[in-house]
């Protein structure tokens, strides 16, 4: 029998990572409510726990973790806009600024109300965007597109187990021609630059897929010409393009959306101030 607050302090002090305490703690309370199903309400009140199965399990997960592999691979989830995506070294981790680009289209769909709306995802990884938006706007169709077939394994998978319907296709946007017509276009394709490995968290680079992080330094803008050339045909008129974008590009996107005759363009920023999405509006 343990307690379950003298047995979370001892894992915090066992985790052996460069973050800070608070970080730590959120790590392994995401691990508790996996493993336990416990709250940190329920964890502080100093719960018994008889499972041995499960505590030998926290084990494993340590010793997982202090190795700098994601919580979220370990866990086998991830939280996105409210809701536990399954996630494995196939699929990038979802990320809390993206649900700042998922927020944009629900908010022009429930204002614009485009008749039979048609949402088009641009390298859907998880399908946390895809399946977020099916969830949030019944109304619409949705397709999804990835060029690796294990990440639409993975997305179809999250589908199902959150009763989302999704059209998921193998689809290059680089070689193939995207679904038309569409009234939304989203996109958070790869845009680190291979440049800037070297800097990138140990976790990042060892275990979240690299064809979904980097594109070649030589050419960091390849994935938002090829999207914005192809939007330029597939979109209705007055349908918005929203891309997720690297930081250092972000003068750089909103430009070649204005070169290519898109309205109302826009670079916003995420809640650190960081330059996070551009989007427009097809002319």
């Amino acid at each position: 029998m343990k307690n379950s607050k003298a047995l979370f302090q001892d894992f915090v002090n066992r985790v052996q990572l460069p973050e800070n305490k608070d970080e730590i703690r959120s790590i392994a309370y995401l691990v508790f409510e996996n493993v336990f199903g416990l709250t940190p309400t329920e964890i502080l009140a100093e719960k018994q726990i008889d499972n041995n199965a499960a505590i030998k399990r926290l084990n494993d997960i340590l010793a997982r973790i202090n190795k700098h592999e994601p919580v979220q691979y370990v866990l086998g989830e991830a939280d996105f806009y409210g809701r536990m995506f399954g996630v494995n070294p196939a699929v990038l981790i979802p990320r809390p600024e993206t649900e700042e680009l998922v927020r944009l289209v629900i908010n022009f769909v429930n204002r614009s109300k485009p008749v039979n709306c048609r949402i088009l995802d641009i390298g859907t990884g998880s399908g946390c965007i895809a399946i977020t938006l099916a969830k949030e706007l019944p109304m619409a169709d949705v397709i999804a597109i990835d060029i690796s077939p294990a990440a639409l394994d993975v997305a179809s998978a999250n589908a199902d187990k959150l009763g989302a319907k999704v059209l998921f296709e193998i689809g290059d946007v680089l070689m193939d021609k995207i679904p038309a017509p569409i009234d939304v276009i989203v996109s958070n394709p790869p845009y680190i630059t291979r440049d800037e490995l070297k800097s990138m968290p140990c976790n990042v680079v060892a275990y979240e897929p690299q064809t979904a992080l980097f594109v070649d330094s030589n050419e960091p803008l390849l994935f938002y010409k090829a999207i914005i050339n192809q939007a330029r045909q597939s979109l209705k008129a007055t349908g918005l393009l929203a891309v997720e974008i690297n930081e250092k590009f972000g003068n750089e996107v909103y430009q070649l959306f204005i070169e290519n005759n898109f309205k109302e363009v826009e670079l916003m920023q995420d809640l650190f101030g960081k330059n996070r999405i551009v989007k427009g509006l097809s002319s």
